[in-house]
């Protein structure tokens, strides 16, 4: 620190400054330390006021350099107790800095306004979504293990936890509309193209949960009451596991930011949930024409005319679609179509950023649709036929050809021990192998495979598919699209099912510990929180990293207690580098007060 003297229309002004580095800047700057007041007005009160203040500016840096320094005295016989964990989190702190940006506090503010509550909606937000993203476990794990993180959590028992489960639940949309809004401040959010796909979750119980219901099928509860049917149902789990599962429906941005989720029942077709969750979007977030993506599973007719020829919005446009389109299983002028060789080759950059040969071809074609609809004076659909263009594009891959050649051979050689020891499978364990064999069936009851059949390898089917290796087909409404732009835009779906993994494997989502529908509506709340976070992270950190990396960084960005008042940080890499500059934070120092901590995470 130093005394400088300024030249003002007044007079000499003197104030005792400091340099410092402006990491947001990255340049040297000053800053004013103490103003002190006009030269001839001190010269009042001090004999030399040039020479006393040059005299406190050097005291002043003393000062600063001992309050810098410590001594402390270790005693190397010293134990510890059963018990002590002097390791803190302060990566948190990172995430917490977006979550105040969010305005998440604020919600919570609105939403529990004259509610008696001895626990904090907001805190037991942020402990469960900082833990789903940092240390994920069961809620009785998150609440027993929230030391983990540097500042202590409001008191709160496992019964408070869950009943801000059901608060959480019940307002699950409006807080994904407030995340929507209050994030175009941190990220612009683009709405021009949409992602979405569906995944589910597993349950790690025996049995699936059974619906009570009226005379009319339809779920009631326990006083007869209409209610949503329970999530926990036994359907095609992404992995073939046997156990009851939840759907989910995820919607995504342009920039590959998620903007809203829906849960649905285990044994419900994701193919009828895009509607509601889109119809939602365009309703509380932005009613502008939206190109949606999605993959094949979601290639529906019905889907197709309520995207392209059905809903208008409210300026009277029509939203758009680009979708996966099976080949295999296509019609036979469709397939006849792929096979016949006139196509063209450019060179395009691959995912890996190497340059291949984009070998394709396009066509604008009569698309029949058979559709459901409802006129005004009906209670039932009606099948309808109509005839819409579509753009569809079919391009070939050499590496997408040996994948399907690998999964195939892979299923073939299942498919061989399975004749050869059909006592071995089910239908559950037989899945996707069974699909070659002839003449196979299973048992209604116990799913296990019919004995005394003659089953054979299905030649025929193999031959057929080995045609189609390597091609893949998209189509849109697009229809002055380019073949790679076409291409490119659907190849941006893969962030979705990065999404997925993310929940899937870093915040450790499944299998799911909680029963009820609105419970399982929280959980994932929190988790849709949590990577909402993490994806601004990586938009603030200008995609320098993926989420994997920002993850097991910020875990790692722990301090330990070195003495009562002070503490050592045991870890800095380039992800927290880019950290502190993005947020103008100083996270590099070895050694800091608690009370700097403290204000650290305040910021």
């Amino acid at each position: 620190m130093y005394l400088r003297q300024i030249n003002r229309p007044q007079g000499i002004y003197l104030a005792i400054q400091e340099s410092y580095y402006d990491r947001e800047k990255r340049q040297s700057r000053t800053r004013t330390v103490q103003s002190l007041g006009y030269l001839e007005k001190l010269k009042t009160q001090y004999d030399d006021p040039v020479a006393y203040f040059t005299e406190y500016a050097r005291e002043l840096t003393e000062k600063n350099k001992i309050e810098k320094s410590t001594d402390i005295a270790i005693d190397l016989k010293s134990t510890m107790e059963i018990g002590t964990n002097d390791v803190r989190n302060v990566g948190y702190g990172i995430l917490k800095n977006l979550y105040k940006d969010l305005e998440i506090d604020k919600f919570w503010n609105w939403k529990t306004r004259g509610r008696k509550m001895k626990f904090s909606t907001d805190q037991i937000t942020k402990l469960l979504t900082f833990s789903r993203a940092l240390n994920p476990g069961s809620k009785r794990y998150t609440l027993n293990s929230s030391d983990f993180f540097f500042e202590p959590f409001d008191d709160c028992s496992l019964d408070d936890i869950y009943h801000a489960l059901d608060i959480i639940a019940d307002n699950k949309d409006d807080l994904q509309t407030w995340i929507y809004e209050k994030s175009q401040k941190i990220v612009p959010r683009d709405m021009s193209v949409s992602y979405f796909d569906c995944t589910n979750y597993y349950f790690d119980i025996s049995r699936p949960d059974v619906d009570e219901v009226d005379n009319e099928g339809n779920p009631i509860d326990e006083n007869g009451n209409p209610t949503d049917a329970k999530y926990r149902k036994r359907g095609p789990e992404k992995n073939h596991r046997p156990d009851p599962i939840v759907e989910m429906g995820l919607l995504m941005d342009k920039n590959g930011i998620p903007m809203a989720f829906d849960m649905f029942p285990g044994n419900e077709s994701e193919k009828v949930h895009m509607r509601p969750i889109i119809n939602r979007a365009k309703e509380k977030f932005d009613d502008c024409r939206v190109i949606f993506v999605a993959d094949r599973g979601l290639n529906t007719s019905d889907n197709i005319y309520w995207l392209n020829g059905d809903n208008k919005s409210d300026n009277n446009t029509r939203d758009g679609y680009v979708y996966g389109q099976t080949v295999r299983g296509a019609d036979a002028e469709f397939k006849e179509w792929v096979l016949k060789d006139d196509y063209k080759s450019d060179k395009v950059i691959d995912d890996d950023g190497h340059k291949i040969t984009f070998k394709h071809k396009s066509r604008i074609f009569p698309k029949e649709l058979h559709v459901n609809v409802t006129k005004p004076d009906q209670k039932e659909p009606v099948k309808k036929k109509v005839v819409v263009d579509q753009k569809q594009l079919v391009y070939y891959s050499e590496k997408y050809a040996k994948k399907q050649k690998a999964d195939r051979e892979a299923m073939i050689k299942r498919a061989k021990d399975l004749i050869k020891n059909p006592k071995k499978y089910t239908r559950v364990t037989a899945r996707g192998s069974a699909s070659y064999v002839v003449n196979i069936a299973f048992d209604k009851k116990t799913g296990e495979i019919v004995e005394g059949r003659n089953l054979e390898l299905d030649i025929d089917k193999i031959r057929e598919e080995e045609k189609y290796d390597g091609y893949y087909a998209i189509v849109t409404s697009e229809l002055n699209m380019s073949d790679e732009e076409m291409r490119n835009v659907y190849r941006g779906l893969a962030r979705i099912e990065d999404s997925f993994k993310v929940t899937k494997t870093f915040f450790e989502s499944r299998p799911v510990y909680l029963r009820t529908n609105k419970h399982i509506d929280a959980h994932f709340t929190t988790c849709f929180l949590a990577l909402v976070l993490v994806r601004l992270l990586e938009k603030k950190l200008d995609g320098k990293y993926q989420a994997g990396r920002i993850i097991d960084s910020l875990k790692k960005y722990n301090c330990t207690k070195l003495h009562t008042n002070l503490w050592r940080f045991t870890y800095y890499d380039e992800v927290i580098d880019e950290c502190s500059k993005a947020f103008g934070l100083t996270l590099n120092l070895q050694n800091r007060k608690q009370q700097d901590i403290q204000r650290l995470l305040r910021y």
